[in-house]
């Protein structure tokens, strides 16, 4: 089984465990990513991490059962490309799997014009290559000599101790303060303004995902 975009490992490690999975493999561009990856997967022997580009696996055709993009494919410049690889380096009959972020929901907002909004709208311009991907995927699976067995979304809500949102929405006010379209005070202001809205028990934070099994035709 490989893991293309593994970061440092969670993913992996959870499917060298699983009863009945030999070998996976765990791939990344990063050099940082792999030496923790790899720090953390001391002891785990079916578990290995190469260096490498989802473009361009370095593995020969037909090497896997199954390859597993896991929040990776809205961070991948040429995703088609990755697809075909993916297509490439799976045996007949192997199965693809695709868990991303449905960024066009996600969202902060508790009104119309909320300026918090903004904050989660300039962080995912600058996280991801195309926000809509996860709404394309079954026909890019499919233009990509897939047959798609299974599609299903998913949500996440954070209220109470919402962390993941609110570096968002501070990363978010960030870049919009570096960009100049405010200054550090309303950047303050922002930041502020979600922390009120946890505390008083007013905030709401939604995160959607798209899950897609595919299988490459024997």
């Amino acid at each position: 089984m490989l893991e293309v975009g593994c970061g440092s490992g969670p993913v992996c490690r959870d499917l060298a465990r699983v009863h009945d999975i030999g070998q996976v493999v765990g791939l990344d561009p990063s050099p940082g990513f792999l030496t923790r990856a790899r720090e953390l997967a001391d002891g785990i022997p079916n578990l290995r991490f190469d260096e490498g580009d989802a473009g361009s696996l370095p593995y020969v055709d037909g090497e896997f059962d199954a390859v597993v993009f896991h929040t990776c494919l809205t961070h991948v410049m040429e995703p088609a490309r990755a697809l075909a690889e993916a297509r490439r380096v799976l045996r007949a009959g192997g199965q693809l799997a695709i868990f991303d972020g449905d960024f066009t929901a996600t969202s902060v907002a508790t009104g119309d014009h909320d300026p918090l909004q903004a904050c989660i709208d300039a962080v995912i311009s600058g996280l991801v290559n195309d926000r809509w991907l996860a709404r394309r995927l079954p026909g890019l699976v499919t233009s990509c000599g897939f047959r798609v067995e299974r599609l299903d979304s998913h949500g996440s809500v954070q209220s109470g101790n919402p962390d993941y949102m609110l570096t968002l929405v501070d990363r978010g006010a960030d870049i919009l303060a570096h960009g100049g379209r405010i200054d550090g005070v309303f950047a303050a202001a922002l930041k502020a303004e979600a922390r009120r809205r946890v505390a008083c028990g007013e905030f709401f934070g939604f995160l959607g995902f798209v899950s897609l099994v595919a299988r490459k035709p024997g």
